[in-house]
């Protein structure tokens, strides 16, 4: 029977410690389990925790002196949890410890590695927000996606709410920075399957949030920290460097052949051509997708015919836009631009997933519904879920 650590990182929480222990004590009730408090509070928590720990066998405290930020309480949380699944939650209860049942039985009946709480799942929702931390959230979820491969593979990648399996952070390092500590573990984990469970985002029950500017600086600091961690992430970035590299190469070319060696310009603009996208291609495949790269002389070869196919109507799809989107009235240029955004997009989806085909599965993703008829491994179909690479939520 597996086994589970619950943790939480307070800070002043003092009210919300009482109502807290009990209902996850309730809830968890028939369940191996420990709840773990990381405390950095300056109030009267400590005391509060110091008379819970006294009826309560589960309750391990870990205090801290001075304020360190929640993603490394965790982080010492995790660093002494025992439990071969480990739950994150906050103590203010906006996390209602009665999801966490179905948090376990969605992980079990899954065979996922991760289990997150989704706010943005089907069925799931938040009605305490203002419309301005609403924005601010979507935001933040924005950054995410926009910077982080995994982070568009679910729904709720900023969530604080989750559990999942020991395995995934065994081995690893976690660097958190500020207060998002799901993309740490999303990031860095070793994880092939997600599943999510839709849930209610409730009020605070007591005390005030948490939440600073200088935190969002942090979260900030963390996405730039992450994205360098999964090569695929920042491959888009290095695709872009190599073309801009090509036409600097392609420029060079035809001016030596038209001007250094008289040749016709039609006949150096195509070997200007060949030059530059022969430098583009050995550019990407040590560069771009290094870690794909070519072992062999036949490897090369075939990625190389690849490379010129994809590029060729990628070409097309840039001439084509000229066209259709000049005749329909906008400017020329504009018209070019949009064909060259057409061009450059084809070509990184095609290269990605076929010139430099991937050597890893992409992260699945289910949304899970408790009560759907399904077996151990999830293979069977649920009653309104979403299954599949990056799949998307909807309603």
């Amino acid at each position: 029977m597996r086994s589970l650590s619950v943790i939480v990182p307070t800070y002043n929480e003092a009210e919300n410690i009482g109502p807290l222990v009990e209902r996850l004590h309730s809830a968890l009730a028939g369940v191996d389990y420990e709840l773990i408090i990381v405390d950095d509070s300056t109030d009267g928590t400590a005391n509060v925790l110091a008379d819970a720990a006294r009826s309560t066998p589960q309750l391990r405290v870990i205090h801290r002196d001075g304020q360190r930020g929640l993603a490394s309480a965790v982080a010492d949380g995790i660093a002494a949890a025992r439990g071969d699944v480990l739950c994150v939650l906050d103590a203010d209860l906006q996390h209602p410890p009665e999801t966490l049942p179905t948090l376990l039985e969605a992980l079990d009946r899954t065979g996922s590695d991760l289990v997150i709480a989704s706010r943005y799942a089907p069925g799931g929702r938040y009605e305490t927000f203002s419309a301005a931390r609403r924005f601010v959230s979507r935001i933040a979820t924005t950054l995410a996606r926009v910077l982080l491969s995994r982070a568009r593979s679910v729904s709720d990648p900023v969530s604080g709410f989750f559990a999942f399996r020991r395995r995934v952070i065994e081995g690893k390092t976690l660097r958190p920075v500020g207060y998002k500590i799901l993309l740490e573990v999303l990031v860095r984990g070793d994880i092939s399957r997600v599943v999510e469970v839709p849930y209610r985002f409730e009020a605070r029950n007591a005390g005030q949030s948490k939440l600073t500017s200088s935190q969002h600086a942090e979260y900030l600091k963390h996405l730039l920290r992450l994205a360098p961690v999964n090569p695929d992430d920042l491959r888009f970035v290095r695709f872009g460097l190599v073309g801009l590299s090509g036409i600097l190469v392609n420029t060079v070319v035809l001016w030596l052949l038209k001007t250094r060696m008289g040749l016709y310009y039609v006949t150096a603009g195509a070997l200007a051509i060949v030059v530059a996208i022969t430098w583009n291609f050995l550019l990407n495949d040590t560069f771009t997708w290094r870690e794909r790269r070519s072992r062999t002389a036949r490897d090369m070869g075939t990625r190389y015919l690849k490379y010129w196919t994809v590029s060729g109507v990628g070409s097309l799809l840039q001439v084509g836009g000229l066209y259709i989107f000049t005749e329909a009235g906008l400017p020329y240029l504009v018209s070019n631009l949009i064909g060259i955004v057409l061009g450059v997009v084809w070509n990184f989806k095609m290269h990605s997933g076929w010139t430099w085909k991937p050597t890893e599965p992409p992260l699945r993703r289910t949304v899970y519904t408790p009560g759907s008829s399904q077996n151990a491994k999830g293979d069977a179909d649920l009653s309104g879920a979403v299954e599949g690479p990056g799949a998307r939520a909807s309603s």
